[in-house]
Formats: C-alpha cells, sequence, structure tokens
C-alpha cells in the first residue's frame, strides 16, 4: 500500500510539474552543440576543477583514484584517465570515496577518505604531486588529518581558501556510533594543506526530518538508524557577499537523498557555528516526474569561457537499486541565479533530455 501511494504521488507531481517548477526547455538538437545525462555509465561522487583549460574529474572508485582530464567536461566517457594513486599500505587500502583534486601553492592535492576494511575506521587522507599537470609526476602520501583527538570517523574533505585563511570542511562523528549514527559537518582552519591549525567546529548537524531518513521507499534500512548530513562543498553567491556551504542529506541508499544549504556573511568568523543559518528546506532534491531519485555530492564548475556555471552530482533513475552503489552516476547541468544572488539548482533532468552544452566549449567536427 505504501509504494502504491507513493507511485500516485509521482503521477501528481508530474502532472503539476511544468506550472510548479523550472525546468529546462528542450534543445534543438540541429542548432546548438548539446549533451545528455548521464556523463558516465557508473560513479558515485562526482568532483571537477577547471584549471588551464582542462576540466580533471575524479570519483569514488573504492581501492584506487582515478583521474579524467578533457576540455569538454560532457565527453567524459571519451576523456584520458589514469590511476593516479593505489594504496600499498593495508590501512588506507579500502572505500576510497570521495576523492576531490585541488591545485594550492602550484601543486596538486587530492582529498579523499580511506580505511582498513571496516568502514567504522574511515579517515581523512592527503596526497601531493609538484607537477604542473596532475596526469604527470607522481601523487605521494602526505599523511592522514587528525580532525579531533578521538580520532573520530571522518570523510568527503573539502577545502577553501577566505579573508587570507585556508578552511577544511568535512563529515564526521560527534562520537563511535554505539546504537545510532550521526553525520555531522565540521570546519577548522588549516595551518597547511595536510595540516589543521583549529579545533573542529560542528556547523551542521541532521534535524530536519528530510535530513533524518534512513529507510527506502521498498523498506530497505541499515542495520541501525544513520542520520546523515555529508559531502560539504563550499561556494560564493553571485555578489560573493555569502559563503555557501552545499551539503547531502538523508542516506545515500534512499530516494530522499537530497542537497541541504548553510550561507554565512563574508565578514562573520567561520569557525563560530552561529555564523552560519541552515536552509529548512532542501535546495536539490528528487524529481521523480523525470525519473531521477537520490541526487546529492553536489559541485560546481565553470564553463570553459567563465561566463556560465554548472553543477555536477550523482543520481538513480531506479527506486530498487537504491542498495546498489554501482547504481548512481554523474550528471551535469546549468545553475541559475536568484534576485540575492543565489545559485538556483532546479531540478534533476531525466536521462537522455538535450541540454546545451557549456558556454565556450571546444567544437568538435
Amino acid at each position: 500500500m505504501r509504494i502504491l501511494l507513493y507511485f500516485l504521488l509521482i503521477l501528481l507531481v508530474g502532472c503539476s510539474s511544468g506550472q510548479n517548477k523550472k525546468t529546462h526547455e528542450r534543445v534543438d538538437l540541429d542548432s546548438v552543440p548539446v549533451y545528455t545525462n548521464p556523463l558516465l555509465s557508473r560513479g558515485g561522487d562526482p568532483w571537477a576543477v577547471f584549471h588551464n583549460g582542462i576540466y580533471y574529474y575524479t570519483q569514488s572508485m573504492s581501492d584506487r583514484i582515478t583521474l579524467w582530464a578533457t576540455d569538454d567536461i560532457t565527453r567524459l566517457a571519451e576523456a584520458s584517465q589514469k590511476d593516479v594513486w593505489v594504496p600499498q599500505n593495508s590501512s588506507n587500502a579500502f572505500h576510497l570515496w570521495g576523492p576531490e583534486i585541488h591545485y594550492i601553492n602550484n601543486k596538486w592535492y587530492i582529498y579523499c577518505c580511506a580505511d582498513d576494511g571496516n568502514i567504522d575506521n574511515r579517515q581523512i587522507y592527503v596526497l601531493e604531486n609538484e607537477s604542473a599537470d596532475p596526469m604527470k609526476g607522481e601523487f605521494v602520501m602526505k599523511g592522514r588529518i587528525s580532525t579531533d583527538e578521538d580520532n573520530n570517523w571522518a570523510i568527503h574533505a573539502s577545502t577553501f581558501e577566505h579573508g587570507g585563511k585556508r578552511y577544511l570542511i568535512w563529515c564526521g562523528w560527534q562520537k563511535r556510533r554505539v546504537y545510532q549514527e550521526n553525520q555531522c559537518i565540521y570546519i577548522a582552519e588549516m595551518e597547511n594543506p595536510w595540516t589543521l591549525a583549529s579545533d573542529r567546529i560542528l556547523i551542521s548537524e541532521p534535524e530536519y526530518e528530510w535530513e533524518c531518513q534512513w529507510i527506502s521507499i521498498d523498506g530497505n534500512k541499515t542495520a541501525y538508524p544513520i542520520r546523515v548530513n555529508e559531502a560539504p562543498q563550499f561556494f560564493y553567491s553571485l555578489k560573493k557577499d555569502k559563503l555557501l556551504i552545499y551539503y547531502s542529506a538523508s542516506g545515500n541508499w534512499t530516494p530522499y537523498y537530497c542537497v541541504g544549504l548553510l550561507t554565512a556573511d563574508t565578514d562573520s568568523d567561520l569557525l563560530n557555528p552561529a555564523s552560519w543559518k541552515k536552509a529548512p528546506e532542501p535546495v536539490f532534491k528528487q524529481a521523480p516526474e523525470n525519473h531521477v531519485y537520490g541526487p546529492g555530492s553536489i559541485c560546481f564548475i565553470p564553463s570553459p569561457d567563465g561566463k556560465e556555471w554548472y553543477m555536477l552530482y550523482h543520481a538513480r533513475k531506479s527506486l530498487y537499486d537504491m542498495l546498489v552503489l554501482d547504481s548512481r552516476t554523474p550528471r551535469m547541468q546549468k545553475i541559475e541565479w536568484d534576485k540575492e544572488g543565489i545559485p538556483v539548482l532546479g531540478i534533476p533532468q531525466k536521462e537522455g533530455f538535450p541540454l546545451r552544452k557549456p558556454s565556450g566549449t571546444p567544437e568538435r567536427k
């Protein structure tokens, strides 16, 4: 009965979506270059950076870190790729999830989480490459980032610079799980790209119903309640007067996995929890009318000419493969801006829907 009611709701939403939600207009295939989602046949936690005309892309690969390089992010399937790090130490050889690559002080750094085979022992690790081209040279292990004195579980690290200071944001446990798990968002100032300079500060924990879903529509669930705030991602407002941290909420094995938003004024103390305000509703969520479920783990990339911004994310197309991590696929779509300069993420578009390529993408014959 619950499943029947859910699909009736899908029909109602589908009938009204054209009136209530902004969607992309269908692109004329004969007039402009287009792409369709997904960008690859599989892949979760997509992340990319644009540097000197090239997009460097990575995603969760479990037992290695792979890097893609392309001048056309919509053609990832044809991009050159390379395994840039394969762990040799059993302490960090498993569950290499959520890697990110950053260019800091003329060096390349990759942040990722890993464990010894027991996911309760996941920690954040940093790799460094001195080559100007991250597809060349060698990524070497700088070490584990100690996020707190109790070495609590920590994943999904990201870093950004603001006001002359560098910060790390990540997902972690307040304390080791016993019968229930709460995944929270933390921030700390950094001494260098692999060392924290301050204590961790809690800036978000699951509190709203949409952040606390852990039972899927078909009854699938984890062995214990897991309430999730994870995959934090920094971005500026268009006017640069607000700092934004997007994060994913609820279990990614459910269709309710979605994206929340924290905001702070640019002149505020980022290590003061009171500086961060949480949006009471998700800013990006499932679109049953488009057969897209559990969208999240977002990051932002510019078009090649810098005139537009796009969002990378992963999602699924079926309600019945939510516990299969390999069913996630990387997707991309353009963002807009509201009158306050805050991104409007819209709704996730259906697979195969033609979308206009980013402005300035090199033409292919």
